[in-house]
């Protein structure tokens, strides 16, 4: 999982009501849910690019071999972090609740 100190500052305004209710502990599992589903844009986003061949992997004098085609990866899953995600945390976090509950 990404650090949270990688993640921005999570809006409190933006926060399920959930997660408000859970005051700091449902602000920390929500930070880790949208820190998965950023992972997880982050990784389709490196295999996207790779099967485009942007990678580099069969022609490395290519314009793919390019040294920014590697930060596109990551960019796309900044864009799609900031433009709301794909919309997966707020059941990331609700698996993350029941996950605490259980084992407390």
């Amino acid at each position: 999982m990404l650090p949270e100190a990688s993640l921005p500052p999570i809006d409190q305004a933006l926060l399920p009501p959930e997660a408000r209710a859970g005051g700091a502990e449902g602000a920390r599992l929500y930070a880790a849910a949208l820190g998965f589903e950023s992972l997880l844009v982050q990784q389709l986003a490196s295999q996207l690019a790779a099967s485009a061949g942007l990678d580099g992997g069969s022609d490395p004098d290519g314009a793919a071999a390019s040294p920014y085609a590697a930060l596109l990866p990551d960019a796309l899953a900044q864009a799609v972090s900031a433009g709301g995600g794909l919309g997966l945390a707020p059941q990331i976090y609700q698996a993350l609740t029941l996950q605490e509950k259980a084992s407390s």
